[in-house]
């Protein structure tokens, strides 16, 4: 897959995060994917989006320790 088309992908995530935040967890489990497709590509990773999956991690273990 193209950097292009997986930059795209990432786009579509994010907008889709943020019209269905019903389930975060499985879009936080893509954004991880797709950001390890752009390591294996070996091209740098938006900052932006290595911070948006930093905190999404940060939130999902905010909530296990409240189970």
């Amino acid at each position: 897959m193209a950097f292009e088309n997986i930059k795209m992908e990432i786009n579509m995530l994010l907008e889709q995060m943020h019209n269905l935040p019903d389930d975060p967890h499985e879009l936080h489990e893509t954004i991880l994917e797709k950001l390890n497709e752009l390591k294996a590509f070996g091209q740098p990773l938006p900052q932006d989006l290595v911070d948006l999956e930093k905190k999404l991690a940060r939130d999902f273990e905010g909530r296990k320790g409240k189970a």
